[in-house]
């Protein structure tokens, strides 16, 4: 049995998705749905079991023996969450207490990180995941601080010689946009929130810089298409040489107007752009510029090929948000 946590979530999802397209039905999904239509991410997979994270701990006591592998994707993904007790104990604890747990059992563990972990990118965007490389990094907001955590506790376990998961693998997801981000609200990915204004005949709307050295719309992400992060996900997995934290993402920045501007052309609408002021709120803490570095995924050996964005936004907007149907 497979067990994913945040199973019901956005990359979750699309990871229990490709694992059923695999001949993988043997899942067990741990996340909360609550009362919105978060559970439609699902309605086409097929599960062993689906538990509530409260439920978890029982879980993993009364099927210890049978759990293969734990992707623990599951987090309080929101940047802006400014509750620091909510987002360290999903986190940074529950992300400890799933690796004791892997440790202990002798079963692989995969876990998401975050881009988020690298703050202004001053350091630089580098997957070195040594305590002297990670000490390098300094996170922007809690959530990325929580993040960086794990990685620095995890980082120091394996360096001191502690028990560890016979396979393992930190994930640092950069901008991650695909379907079934619909229940994220503001933190789906710009080209969700773009396609209705878009399809009502409005401009696309994008963040103001306030920067000297960034254009208005040259703000620049790595933005991947979740279907290449699934890829890197299960080509790790499916190696157990390969351990350590490694960056998922494409390894080159674009910019919000390229981002628009695909997201329009998909629409079949020429490019149409108005700017509006970045909020004061995360104003200070804005990133400008993300690019993952892909060197290390890459000499550990993953060939596969990334998806432009172009052809990345042009597949989610006409496969699923434009369609009937917008769920994989």
């Amino acid at each position: 049995m497979i067990l994913v946590t945040g199973g019901a979530g956005f990359i979750g999802s699309n990871l229990v998705a490709a694992l059923n397209e695999a001949g993988r039905h043997d899942l067990a999904v741990c996340d909360r749905l609550g009362r919105g239509e978060k559970w439609r991410n699902l309605a086409k997979r097929e599960l062993a079991a689906l538990i509530a994270p409260e439920e978890l701990e029982g879980f993993l006591a009364a099927k210890s023996g049978e759990i293969e592998t734990v992707f623990h994707l599951g987090a309080v993904s929101s940047t802006t969450e400014d509750d620091a007790d909510l987002v360290l104990r999903a986190n940074f604890a529950l992300t400890m207490r799933l690796w004791d747990w892997c440790a202990a059992a002798g079963v692989p563990f995969l876990y998401a990180s975050s881009a988020a972990t690298y703050g202004d990118g001053e350091a630089g965007f580098d997957d070195d995941g040594s305590s002297a490389g990670l000490a390098r990094l300094k996170p922007l907001n809690v959530y990325g601080w929580s993040k960086h955590l794990a990685d620095r506790r995890i980082a120091r376990l394996v360096e001191s010689g502690a028990p560890r998961p016979p396979h393992w693998a930190g994930l640092k997801f950069f901008n991650v946009y695909g379907p079934n981000e619909g229940h994220k609200g503001e933190m789906m990915s710009l080209v969700a929130k773009l396609v209705p204004r878009l399809r009502r005949g409005e401009p696309a709307r994008l963040f103001r810089s306030h920067r000297a050295d960034y254009p208005d719309g040259g703000q620049r992400r790595d933005f991947v298409y979740v279907r290449d992060c699934v890829d890197m996900v299960l080509w790790l997995w499916r190696n157990e040489r390969v351990n350590g934290l490694f960056n998922i993402g494409t390894g080159r920045a674009r910019s919000f107007a390229e981002l628009a501007a695909a997201t329009c052309r998909a629409l079949g609408r020429e490019p149409a752009i108005e700017f509006i002021d970045t909020p004061e709120a995360i104003r200070e803490k804005y990133q400008y510029f993300t690019e993952a570095r892909m060197d290390r995924l890459r000499a550990a050996g993953y060939n596969g090929p990334v998806t432009s964005l172009e052809d990345g936004v042009a597949d989610y907007v006409a496969t699923y948000l434009t369609a009937s149907d917008p769920y994989r």
